[in-house]
């Protein structure tokens, strides 16, 4: 009997402590809410993260730009944009198109977790972050289908095709930087999966300065009483 109970104990531990698959989550994906004139080589959106507003720019030549309730939506079919990562596709027609290449940079006004590029159309372009990336999905989208190929470095692609994919970039950052190539245009959006938050428990500058004041004082506190 105690060797029933014992195994029974095991296996209901054994399943309690058995991982859940992890479930796609919701992206939350950039509307670009204001541009300036092509040429100015300025576009810039938000990013709505739960109660959180996160202003995103992008910095570079580009070819035109579609603000929400505007314009082609060239994210449909969306299936090239779903995976098990993310469960949506962007949700409106805001797009940015490039097609003269060259170094590009996405700032962010607070730190975010794991941003996603979504892409249209990168038709035999060669690309590099700088950084891993990872390609999540891609497939038969607006203008056909393509496959990327992952570079030797693991920081970039080439694209096979007309590729509509979703990049994602592991890891905390405050601005994107990436090179593309030239062509009549391919198409982007940023998306995130969160915002960093700032530690937990570690304390302010100040607060530190008082806890030496505070230990300084009992240290002479000490040394008088034992004089």
């Amino acid at each position: 009997m105690r060797t029933r109970s014992l195994l029974t104990v095991m296996l209901t531990v054994g399943c309690v402590a058995a991982p859940m698959a992890a479930s796609p989550a919701t992206a939350a994906m950039a509307s670009w809410a204001n541009w300036v004139a092509a040429g100015a080589e300025e576009v810039g959106g938000f990013l709505q993260v739960g109660a959180t507003s996160v202003n995103v720019i992008y910095k570079g030549p580009y070819s035109f730009a579609q603000v929400t309730g505007g314009g082609t939506n060239y994210w449909l079919p969306s299936a090239p944009y779903i995976s098990a990562t993310v469960e949506n596709a962007p949700p409106d027609s805001d797009i940015i198109a490039l097609s003269t290449g060259g170094a590009k940079k996405i700032t962010f006004s607070q730190a975010v977790i794991d941003p996603l590029l979504a892409l249209v159309s990168w038709n035999n372009n060669t690309v590099d972050f700088g950084t891993p990336i990872e390609i999540i999905s891609f497939g038969q989208g607006f203008w056909g289908n393509g496959t990327p190929i992952l570079n030797a470095t693991g920081t970039g692609f080439f694209g096979s095709g007309e590729v509509h994919a979703v990049i994602r970039l592991p890891g905390t950052f405050t601005e994107i930087n990436f090179t593309d190539t030239s062509e009549n245009w391919h198409g982007f959006t940023v998306g995130v999966l969160d915002v960093a938050e700032p530690p937990i428990g570690v304390p302010e500058p100040v607060s530190l300065g008082l806890l030496g004041v505070g230990l300084l004082g009992l240290f002479a506190a000490r040394r008088i009483a034992m004089a």
